[in-house]
């Protein structure tokens, strides 16, 4: 049995939100980042795992300020004074696409960092590339089109086809590499990147790159035993239920609003032939809170507005958004101080002010109000207020009966 700690998507240098810590001189929401990762680098120590499995992202920044460098690479050079294999796989966010540029990762491949290895590019990893421990390694970095495209000097054409001539190398890889496995020592593959039947979270917004697709069927081959990615912020098992576990552990820390109700992990897996089990740890992250109001009249409006506000204590310490759509006539009336002062408890408090236009008649170009008859210029009306077509024809026949009355002179019960 091999234990094996599995993460991913660090992106410890994401500092949306928040202020600077006065005594680190860093950004509020990297050391939350930062945190997560020492709880990781704690419980691999803590635990005595055998292996370390980063699936790539440890930036968000291809090329990440020296600061965030250091704070990444005393983590790391924890695991290495434990003495525990570790295996740093470069991501999309950790590569440049400049032929020749250095990943974010290099300096411990440069500098032969004891106990880490470097994934950044396809390889096949066995027991004596991994200090003896009784385990193969496939690993999968990610893979920019450009580069595999001047490797096969493949043109770019018919992107569909290109597409596919790419999957189908990779996969061609894979597959030679499995017919290689020995079969009586567990195996893993680790890759940064999409697989079929995987469900995004909302990283989309931050990912760089376009995604290469790995057939389901290859990495659900029965024999692996266990499949540690990266690059889909959402923890899930794409093979749930069955072996090997085909699983993304997430990002460990929330990005935006888009995450703001996914949990964050990172996994504990105990690998053996074709019976591995393995768990997921929550991260105590910080709180992302989204609230939304729609204001349709000015009567009251701030009671409206207030009432969406969560108690203080579910709120406080937390990242909060509050959107309030409104009339744009109502602006002077939104009082902001007001609502900032329910949030002030909050760690970064966002409102959305998002003031809409009443909306207008439109005529066509050769037509005027003076041109249209008041039946007509009802009609127009009430299809700009959305009224509902069969209220709009009942109001309708009253108005036609007014009209005639109006114009007639008769009272309707004398008609």
């Amino acid at each position: 049995m091999l234990k094996v700690l599995h993460f991913a998507d660090a992106h410890i240098d994401i500092a949306t939100y928040g202020k600077h810590d006065p005594i680190t001189g860093l950004p509020v929401r990297v050391l939350d980042f930062l945190k997560a990762l020492d709880t990781i680098v704690d419980t691999a120590i803590s635990e005595k795992v055998d292996l370390v499995i980063f699936a790539g992202d440890a930036y968000k920044d291809r090329t990440p300020a020296p600061t965030f460098q250091r704070e990444w690479g005393r983590r790391m050079m924890r695991l290495s004074a434990a003495g525990i294999p570790t295996i740093l796989l470069v991501g999309n966010h950790d590569l440049s696409p400049a032929t020749g540029r250095a990943h974010t990762l290099q300096e411990f491949a440069t500098l032969a960092v004891p106990h880490i290895h470097i994934i950044d590019k396809p390889v096949f990893l066995k027991p004596a590339d991994l200090e003896g421990l009784p385990v193969q390694v496939l690993g999968l970095p990610w893979i920019f089109r450009s580069g595999l495209m001047a490797a096969l000097e493949l043109s770019g054409e018919d992107p569909d086809q290109l597409n596919q001539q790419l999957e189908n190398r990779i996969s061609d890889v894979l597959t030679q590499w499995l017919d290689q496995l020995d079969p009586a020592i567990p195996a893993i593959l680790t890759a940064h990147g999409s697989v079929q039947g995987a469900v995004y979270g909302n990283e989309r917004a931050i990912m760089l790159g376009k995604d290469l697709i790995l057939p389901g069927a290859l990495v659900k081959d029965p024999r692996l035993d266990y499949v540690a990615l990266g690059h889909i912020h959402k923890a899930q098992d794409v093979n749930l239920g069955n072996q090997p576990p085909v699983v993304y552990p997430g990002s460990i820390e929330r990005v935006d609003f888009g995450e703001a109700n996914d949990d964050k992990f990172f996994v504990l897996a105990e690998i053996k032939k074709g019976k591995t089990t393995y768990e997921f740890r929550k991260l105590q992250g910080r709180r992302f809170v989204d609230r939304s109001v729609k204001i349709e009249t000015g009567e009251d409006l701030m009671e409206k507005v207030l009432a969406v506000l969560p108690p203080a204590d579910q709120i406080k310490d937390s990242v909060f958004r509050l959107i309030v759509e409104y009339p744009r006539s109502l602006d002077a009336f939104l009082d902001e101080a007001a609502i900032r002062a329910r949030c002030i408890e909050t760690f970064d408090f966002h409102l959305l002010r998002r003031p809409h236009e009443e909306a207008r008649l439109r005529l066509a170009a050769d037509e005027s109000i003076a041109s249209l008859s008041p039946l007509k210029m009802l009609d127009l009306y009430w299809d700009t207020i959305n009224q509902h077509p069969n209220e709009s024809q009942a109001l309708k026949e009253l108005a036609a009966t007014i009209i005639e009355t109006a114009e007639s002179g008769i009272p309707p019960e004398e008609n």
